[in-house]
């Protein structure tokens, strides 16, 4: 498992060795380039939902963002405007999972008839249930090709119980072994799980900062990020290591 790790502070984003960016942080930011190197662009979908209920910018302003950026460090994908599914957010906004689900699936739709540059477009499943990801991953079809990476949504909540991510993961990799499966939003509980380690291609995470601000450290320093990171990394390895012998 490849990990990105989340940065807010685009001054620090080039000292990680892959990171994660919200387009929400580089909407604030002037034309001139930051310092980065392999990172992924994620649409700030957690933000716009449960803060504004949809997003406040439509997919070809997004796209327009992408394109933006697309020549900045080495851009290796933007993950598509999906529509969370836990039950605080589909309270909140007054919509159904299927509702969520059809909507993400619209957007990707729409992102996918605008020019992003040559960036890869990232589909995201959405879900609670095992099944909820199938019956997605139903309606998606064709979209998502052989080999595709793909997200899974609404997981990082979840993070206390690993045993109900694994369910997710495995189920949707029983139905598609083919698929390259990204984890939102992951923390060192969830990551733990030599299971959830060995289903997911990559997975990103904002986790160094909210353990730097509990414990009365510096939650911008980018010396945090690179030790949280370096020990999820050495983690990982860890369990490969022993799952080996």
């Amino acid at each position: 498992m490849r990990f990105f790790t989340g940065m807010h502070d685009l001054h620090h984003a080039g000292k990680v060795g892959a990171a994660f960016v919200s387009v929400n942080r580089l909407r604030r930011r002037v034309e001139k380039p930051f310092a980065v190197g392999q990172w992924i662009m994620d649409s700030g979908a957690f933000t716009e939902i449960s803060q504004h209920g949809d997003y406040r910018h439509p997919a070809e302003e997004y796209a327009e963002q992408i394109r933006k950026w697309s020549k900045n460090g080495d851009l290796l994908a933007a993950v598509a405007q999906d529509y969370m599914c836990e039950a605080w957010i589909l309270e909140k906004v007054g919509r159904t999972v299927e509702k969520h689900q059809l909507m993400t699936v619209e957007r990707f739709d729409q992102l996918s008839k605008c020019d992003l540059g040559g960036v890869y477009l990232m589909p995201v499943l959405q879900g609670f249930e095992p099944r909820e990801y199938l019956s997605h991953l139903e309606m998606y079809g064709e979209r998502i090709k052989r080999g595709a990476w793909v997200g899974v949504g609404s997981v990082c909540k979840r993070n206390g119980d690993p045993r109900a991510i694994e369910a997710v993961l495995l189920a949707i990799k029983r139905t598609r072994p083919d698929l390259r499966l990204h984890g939102f939003g992951l923390k060192t509980t969830a990551l733990k799980s030599p299971l959830v380690v060995e289903l997911l291609e990559t997975a990103d995470s904002m986790a160094w900062s909210f353990a730097a601000r509990r414990n009365g450290r510096d939650s911008n320093d980018p010396q945090e990020a690179i030790a949280w990171t370096a020990a999820i990394g050495s983690g990982a390895a860890q369990r490969e290591l022993i799952g080996a012998l």
